[in-house]
C-alpha cells in the first residue's frame, strides 16, 4: 500500500493489522508517503523496491523479526529506521542500539506521539544533505525543541526507556530527562546517552 504524498516516504511494518492502518493513516496524513508492510519478508522487497528514507519497525513479528529487517535495510540498501515496540527489556535495548536505530519508541503511542520523532529523523536527514554510504548509525541529530516537537536522535531511546520504566507519558519523560540535564548541566542529548548508559551498567552482569 503506497498514498502519495509530500513529505518523503516512510515504510511502516507491523504484523499487527490494526497498528498498521492507524500508523499508515496518521503517517499519511502528516503528509508522507507510505508504503506498508504486515511481515519482514514483505517489508524487505518494498524496501528494494521504493528505496523509502525512513523505515519503522515493530521488533517481535513472526518469520523475520524488526531486527533482522532493520540489519538488512542497514547493510544492504542503507536506509535509517527506527523501532516501535511493548517491549523494553535490556537485551532488547541493547539490540537498538547495537543496531544504530535512529529512535525507539515503547508502546502504547498514539500517532501523534510517533509524528514528531519521524519528522526528526527526516529533519535531521535533510539538513545535513547526508548520502550515507556503509553501516548506519545514527541520523544526525537535530536541535531538539519543546517537548512536543522533534527530538534529537539518542533522545527518543532514552524517552521510550523512561516511559516504560516510570510509567511517564512521553512529554513527563522528556520533562525528567530535561531536568536531569539541567541539574547535571549537560545537553537534553547529552544526559540521553547518559541515561541509557546508565541502565545498561546496572542491568550488567555482578
Amino acid at each position: 500500500m503506497s498514498i502519495v504524498s509530500g513529505n518523503g516516504k516512510i515504510l511502516v511494518v507491523d504484523d499487527d493489522r490494526l497498528v498498521l492502518a492507524t500508523l499508515t493513516h496518521g503517517l499519511s496524513q502528516a503528509g508522507y508517503d507510505v508504503v506498508d508492510a504486515d511481515n519482514g519478508d514483505d517489508a524487505i522487497l518494498l524496501a528494494r523496491e521504493h528505496r523509502p528514507a525512513l523505515a519503522l519497525l515493530d521488533i517481535r513479528m513472526e518469520g523475520k523479526s524488526g531486527f533482522d529487517v532493520a540489519a538488512y535495510l542497514r547493510d544492504h540498501l542503507q536506509i535509517p529506521f527506527m523501532f516501535l515496540s511493548a517491549f523494553s527489556d535490556d537485551a532488547t535495548v541493547a539490540k537498538v542500539k547495537e543496531l544504530g536505530a535512529v529512535a525507539y519508541l515503547v508502546k502504547p503511542l498514539d500517532i501523534r506521539q510517533i509524528v514528531p520523532a519521524v519528522a526528526a529523523a527526516f529533519a535531521s536527514r535533510q539538513a545535513r544533505h547526508v548520502a550515507v554510504a556503509g553501516p548506519v548509525a545514527a541520523i544526525p541529530a537535530a536541535p531538539a525543541p519543546a517537548a512536543d516537537g522533534p527530538l534529537e536522535a539518542t533522545v527518543p531511546i532514552a524517552v521510550g526507556i523512561a516511559m516504560h520504566r516510570f510509567s511517564l507519558s512521553r512529554r513527563q519523560a522528556l520533562q525528567k530527562l530535561q531536568a536531569l540535564a539541567d541539574q547535571a548541566g549537560l545537553s537534553l542529548e547529552a544526559q540521553s546517552r547518559r541515561f541509557v548508559d546508565a541502565l545498561e551498567v546496572l542491568s550488567g552482569p555482578g
